[in-house]
């Protein structure tokens, strides 16, 4: 059995693949900023990372230019993009058997929080956590991973490190929980590579083996 008792999980790219509605999203944002992009999957890149930071280090944009890409791309997310999304298959049955046998699940994700409850009650999947936690669309606060890690935590009485992991699919998961102390299990089904997974505790490369690893 799985030493972990709290498990947080990132939402894009870790229990959903959103790559049509950010992708879009992105491609819609940046035509306004007069930067059009024909091929959508080289805007990939953009699912992990938070917005305003992606669009200044992917896109090369002024933090003002920055925000003003995420301002439309949430015009359109809002109402459409949040719904191009599916669930990765396996992953209602694993949340399942995790809560039987009675472990405290939460989201830790850098996306809004109200769009992360949207999305996951849009699925079905609200149900299987107990705290869900992103970003604060309207103060523009807790946009880090770190600072969303944190509060997801604490939201979760999480009192005992060892016994809490977080799963994700990108650099900035495995390096956030390397921060706050706990350990993180990468998956390579989402959107980074394993370059990008260096100190943590397991890699695994289909929703099934992250169901062995954390079962």
């Amino acid at each position: 059995m799985s030493k972990y008792d709290v498990i947080l999980f990132d939402l894009d790219g870790t229990l959903t693949d959103p790559e049509l509605g950010i992708t879009t999203c992105v491609q819609y944002a940046l035509e306004a900023q007069g930067i059009h992009v024909e091929d959508r999957s080289t805007l990939r890149p953009f699912i992990g990372p938070p917005l305003v930071e992606g669009f200044m280090t992917l896109q090369g944009l002024s933090r003002e230019q920055a925000e003003e890409a995420t301002a439309k791309y949430r015009e359109r997310f809002s109402t459409v993009g949040l719904y191009e999304n599916e669930v990765y298959p396996g992953i209602d049955g694993m949340l399942e058997k995790l809560k039987q046998q009675g472990k405290l699940l939460g989201v830790a994700t850098s996306k809004p929080e109200i769009f992360a409850l949207k999305i996951l009650e849009h699925f079905g999947l609200d149900g299987y956590f107990d705290e869900i936690t992103g970003a604060e669309l309207s103060s523009g606060g807790r946009n880090s991973k770190v600072d969303v890690l944190r509060c997801a935590m604490y939201r979760l009485g999480v009192s005992d490190k060892s016994r809490c992991v977080l799963v994700g699919d990108r650099k900035y998961d495995v390096e956030a929980a390397k921060q706050l102390g706990i350990d993180s299990v990468a998956v390579l089904y989402g959107f980074g590579s394993r370059d990008e997974f260096s100190g943590t505790v397991a890699v695994a490369a289909n929703v099934s083996q992250l169901e062995q690893i954390l079962l």
